[in-house]
């Protein structure tokens, strides 16, 4: 079954307090092509020719790592997702960390945009700036429903990066990642949380 436009795959990525994202500032100057907009085209670009080649969610994980390692700012998401106690950590539990989520970040995409379609992916041409950050909205359309995905992204040397995904529109992932870690993290440190993200990651590449 097809995950991308099942009720079932939405249910599980909006499960979380929602934390709204207001997108309230002017367009980012326009440009023949505006770099942030660029980052997440070219991610929806390799999404949609994973999903087109089917496979095995392994054999999509392969096809997915480069285009969100270069897409993503998986260091700064980690650090979101754990939340204050990230600071005090020693340098190598952050590296695991690092290193589990953004297999599970990975992995989350091979697992559920498993097929294709006919869905399509539009990104507005311009992005909203808001201080530092730039916002890209896009959607995602299917035969039964169009969902927005919008992106905040700031800037990691000459490159755009995402740091946060709303889902539905307006719902921070990361700030569900935060609940979803709270726990785990409070009773057993980085060593748990990070127990934790990979039983979910190796449960999502079975």
């Amino acid at each position: 079954m097809r995950r991308v436009a099942s009720s079932v795959f939405l249910a599980w990525m909006l499960a979380a307090a929602p934390a709204v994202a207001v997108i309230a500032a002017s367009p980012a100057q326009a440009q023949a092509a505006d770099p942030a907009v660029v980052q997440v085209q070219g991610f929806y670009d390799v999404l949609v020719a994973s999903m087109k080649s089917g496979g095995t969610p392994k054999s999509r994980y392969e096809k997915l790592k480069p285009v969100v390692d270069k897409a993503f700012d998986l260091s700064a998401m980690t650090a979101t997702a754990v939340g204050p106690g990230w600071a005090a950590l020693p340098d190598a539990d952050k590296k695991a960390l690092i290193d589990a989520f953004s297999r599970m970040t990975i992995a989350n995409y091979a697992k559920n945009f498993d097929s294709y379609g006919g869905e399509k992916f539009t990104v507005e041409p311009a992005s909203i700036a808001r201080g530092n950050d730039h916002f890209v909205k896009s959607s995602m359309k299917t035969a039964k429903e169009t969902i927005a995905f919008n992106y905040r992204m700031h800037q990691v040397g000459s490159d755009w990066k995402i740091t946060d995904v709303y889902l539905a529109g307006n719902i921070s992932q990361m700030a569900q990642k935060r609940s979803d870690f709270a726990a785990s993290f409070a009773s057993g440190g980085a060593q748990g949380l990070i127990k934790q993200i990979n039983a979910l990651t190796d449960k999502m590449l079975s």
